[in-house]
């Protein structure tokens, strides 16, 4: 606790040693006769240095300011494409005052200087580009993209890696105009090395193609292009690091970041090998790679996705892991074999091996017993894809693409647990093993053909398809007969008349095969006929075909070692699965584009012929719907920067086969889960408004949204609970409507060398299930708030220090909890002597919660210091780095829902120390 203090101290009294006397210089751009100039650049350079000072970009109304140190004479000089630039020099004396002055641009018939001029400018905006000189922003301690990213005005990495500009998700990262890992964010920010870049573009309303730009809603739509510096093209580039050290056992680690660029094509290599706890690919970002797939028919109004059929395996979360090991390989590269045609490609190889180890604590509402469960569990997850691109442009008018994505992953998960039942004082011990196994296998192909025709038509065409094969194995060992009651009359029928029997040791042997093949088909065909410059109406004709073919089935192994199959109950019901589902979607849309003043307008109506056919159990059941589905979507463009975004849509929610199928399934040792033939589809309205504002003018971010989502007859699950045991079916619930409400906001403020950031997130939502036959409505809340403050000097200390605080309450009518969490946390980076840098990364976790009858009051902190040398121009860099240096041995979560509160607790990583050694080619 005192180092706490002492850090805290430090980093607080930090600030006091950074500030110098300052002025401000403001005033008004103007052209020759007197209009003022938008996004003209004005920089001050420190004349006995040479080096930049400050900067500014104009507003719509052609002001500037410019923060400017006393005591120092500047060179002013303010520029705009197509106008003579200005120099004049400036005499700040040591006890000036803020300074007006306005400066007029004349006409300038050679254009060329300019241009050249505005490149050299720390940040140029042209229509939806946005160029940042990486130089003027970073201090020469980054490391990768994503150190740099968060250094640049209106651009944040947030915690998923994913870069994030004025708001919307980047879709796409280019290195010279070629795509890296397909637009993979996070591979991005965490391997290009910073000190490769130039220049970051942002290109906002994007679309790679160039025949689309313009017809639909590119709005959000935001891509970055990573310009190289001289000396980076034509010849490899990157790092080679390898390291070790020793904590509770030897720990490793080894990387190579591999980088080629040629105007033919690029190479990009990627590895990583440790036990450190670094994992450069998770499972979840596995499954999330689209491969740069785009998304079909977005605004058509149908969702049917393709679930993942698997056992629910558990995934690296938070540092919730006692021990990671991980290796990692990736390659990617693109060529240019004509000027008409390009090829890309990306190979990915994955192998983690996680060991999970977490004490439970449940209560049961209404139930009166808890139950204690504690397991560890060792898994394993070898992840594996394969992409090949093609883009054929044989003229201006015609476009073909195709894309192949192969992805064969390989999952294993075996725990050992023990449960502890505890009701009116009598104890049940039962040991539960469970081992789970998959290997999903998908085959993904895309063909999409643009053609002009003539400057008022336009057509293009898309098929996917989608194969895919999953065959999850699930085995439970249970020392205690499964789904059994202290009282068997409480059990319900379909649980207790299961014939489940005793194997070897006594214990129950319980396994599950299943498989799920899917092969869907998307088709569409997209007419644009364009009135004039301003609006243009789309039509859209288009099919979804789906056809899943499910197969499970239950068996135990006796104490003979014999194979019983449960393939029905004692009272005659099916326990296995033999099913056919098939699923269509044929339609037809109409899209009216129309943009007038400051207004785009894009109302649209698509009808839908829906389909489903379920064939199991020797017996056939089809439904058929027919529905009209609107959409609109509204931007107002108040300024360069500055948005306000009206977005509705109405969508039909379809599930697939994993819903349907009605035979029991296995989903964990005490939960069992049946399909319900008779679902039906939800609707599903969503309606949301996003402002955006950012100005370079002050460098303030201001971003802030609100989305209301009402589901009409929603697919629920109706469960059934007895003592720890539960069956779950899903259910269309009429009775009630899910409602949820978010809103979200964030500012962020530039002045000098300090930002400033802001931000806060709320969820309510209104949600209703049916638990034991009755509903049960639950109310949940969710609230985040955070803010920092940093700085980004070039030579003195920076640091960050900030308080992230997060509420969640859940109200089912039955209990009301709510928890809390308080995190301040804190980092610094010193540079000192000749190529040393000093950093630290500090956080504090306190959980509690508003149940005074509990003991939920958990507090601990993550401590994590870095020691660098590089000697100055040396391709070495030396490293001693140490994680959790408190040695934090648990971390804690709690979550309730409509039948228990869990807390739980997690064994973390200890204390690692490790010595590394990096050359930079």
């Amino acid at each position: 606790m005192i180092l706490k203090k002492i850090t805290l101290v430090m980093l607080l009294a930090l600030p006091l040693k950074l500030f110098a006397q300052s002025i401000t210089l403001r005033g008004v751009v103007k052209d020759s006769i007197g209009s003022p100039l938008e996004l003209a650049n004005i920089i001050a350079t420190n004349k006995a240095e040479g080096t930049l000072e400050s900067y500014g970009i104009t507003d719509a109304s052609g002001r500037y300011r410019l923060d400017l140190t006393t005591g120092i004479t500047y060179d002013i000089k303010v520029s705009y494409l197509g106008l003579q630039s200005v120099n004049e020099e400036i005499n700040v004396a040591q006890d000036a005052q803020d300074i007006t002055k306005d400066f007029t641009l004349k006409e300038d018939p050679n254009q060329l200087d300019n241009v050249e001029l505005v490149y050299e400018m720390p940040v140029t905006i042209k229509g939806d580009t946005i160029v940042y000189n990486t130089d003027s922003f970073t201090n020469g301690n980054e490391k990768k993209l994503g150190d740099v990213l968060k250094k640049l005005p209106g651009i944040e990495v947030n915690d998923d890696g994913e870069i994030e500009v004025e708001g919307k998700v980047v879709s796409k990262v280019m290195i010279e105009g070629k795509d890296f890992f397909d637009g993979d964010s996070k591979l991005a920010t965490k391997n290009i090395p910073a000190d490769a870049l130039k220049k970051v573009e942002v290109l906002k309303n994007y679309n790679e193609v160039s025949q689309m730009r313009g017809l639909g809603n590119d709005q959000d739509n935001v891509a970055i292009n990573i310009r190289l510096k001289e000396g980076k093209t034509n010849f490899w580039f990157g790092d080679l690091t390898a390291g070790a050290g020793d904590g509770e056992k030897f720990r490793y680690l080894g990387k190579a970041k591999l980088f080629y660029y040629s105007p033919k094509g690029s190479i990009n290599i990627i590895t990583d090998f440790n036990n450190t706890g670094e994992v450069p690919f998770t499972f979840r970002d596995y499954f999330n790679f689209t491969g740069g797939f785009r998304n079909f028919n977005q605004r058509g109004g149908t969702s049917f996705n393709v679930s993942d059929g698997g056992l629910g395996f558990l995934t690296t979360q938070n540092n919730r892991a006692n021990e990671i090991e991980t290796g990692f390989a990736a390659a990617n590269f693109t060529y240019t074999i004509n000027p008409k045609w390009d090829i890309s490609g990306l190979a990915l190889l994955s192998d983690n091996k996680t060991n999970f180890v977490n004490n439970s604590l449940n209560t049961f509402i209404n139930q009166g017993f808890t139950q204690g469960f504690n397991e560890s569990t060792d898994q394993r997850n070898q992840l594996g894809m394969a992409k090949l691109s093609s883009v054929y442009k044989p003229n201006a008018n015609l476009q073909f693409d195709y894309d192949v994505l192969v992805k064969k992953s390989k999952q294993t998960e075996f725990s050992d647990g023990t449960s502890i039942v505890t009701r009116d004082g009598a104890v049940q011990e039962d040991v539960v093993d469970q081992d789970k196994e998959n290997e999903p296998f998908s085959v993904n192909q895309n063909v999409n053909l643009y053609y002009t025709l003539d400057e008022n038509n336009i057509f293009s065409g898309t098929i996917q398809h989608l194969y895919q094969d999953e065959d999850p194995f699930y085995n439970a060992t249970l020392s205690q007969e499964p789904f059994t009651a202290p009282d068997p009359a409480d059990m319900t029928n379909e649980i207790s008349s299961i014939d489940f029997m005793p194997g070897a040791n006594g214990l129950f042997d319980i396994n599950q095969n299943k498989n799920i093949k899917t092969n869907k088909l998307d088709a569409k065909l997209d007419y644009y006929y364009i009135l004039n410059k301003k609006s243009n109406i789309n039509i859209t004709a288009g099919t979804t075909l789906s056809r899943q073919d499910f197969n499970s089935n239950l068996f135990q192994i006796l104490e003979t070692g014999t194979v019983d199959d449960l393939a029905e109950t004692l009272d005659g019901t099916i326990i296995g699965n033999d099913v056919a589902f098939n699923f269509s979607d044929v339609f037809v849309g109409l899209h009216y584009k129309l943009k007038t003043g400051i207004f785009t307008i894009t109302p649209g109506l698509t009808l839908h012929n829906y389909s489903t056919k379920s064939e199991q159990l020797g017996t056939t059941t089809e439904d058929s719907d027919v529905r009209l589905l609107p959409d609109l979507f509204t931007v107002l463009d108040f300024s360069q920067g500055k948005s306000l975004r009206v977005n509705y849509q109405m969508t039909a929610q379809y599930t697939d086969v994993n819903n349907f199928a009605e035979g029991l399934l296995f989903n964990n040792y005490n939960s069992l889960y049946r399909g319900n033939r008779e679902i039906e589809n939800a609707i599903y309205h969503n309606a949301s408004i996003n402002y955006f504002s950012f100005s370079m003018f002050n460098f303030t971010s201001l971003f802030g949204g609100v989305n209301y989502s009402r589901r009409v007859d929603p697919i629920k699950t109706s469960g059934s609970f007895v003592g720890i045991n539960q069956v779950a079916s899903p259910v269309n619930n009429t009775n009630f409507a899910d409602e949820t409400l978010s809103a979200n906001a964030r500012f962020s403020k530039r002045f000098k060398k300090w930002k400033l950031n802001v931000s806060a997130n709320g969820s309510y939502s209104d949600l209703n299930n049916i638990i034991n036959g009755e509903d049960r409505n639950t109310k949940n809340l969710t609230q985040n708030y955070r803010a920092s403050a940093e700085t980004n000097f070039k030579e003195a200390p920076n640091f960050e220090i900030g308080y992230n605080f997060t509420s969640t309450n859940s109200d089912n009518g039955v209990t009301d909890r709510t928890f809390f969490t308080n995190r301040p946390f804190a980092n610094a980076e010193w540079n000192f002597g000749k190529g040393f840098t000093l950093g630290a990364d500090w956080s504090l976790y306190n959980y509690d919660d508003n149940d005074d009858s509990t003991e939920i009051d958990n507090m601990y902190s993550f401590l994590e210091a870095n020691l660098y040398y590089q000697k100055p121009d040396s391709q070495w860099e030396f490293r001693i780095q140490a994680t959790n240096l408190l040695n934090v041995d648990t971390i804690s979560s709690n979550n309730v829902n409509d039948f228990q509160i869990s807390n739980t607790e997690y064994f973390v990583q200890p204390r690692i120390a490790m010595f590394t050694v990096k050359y930079n080619l």
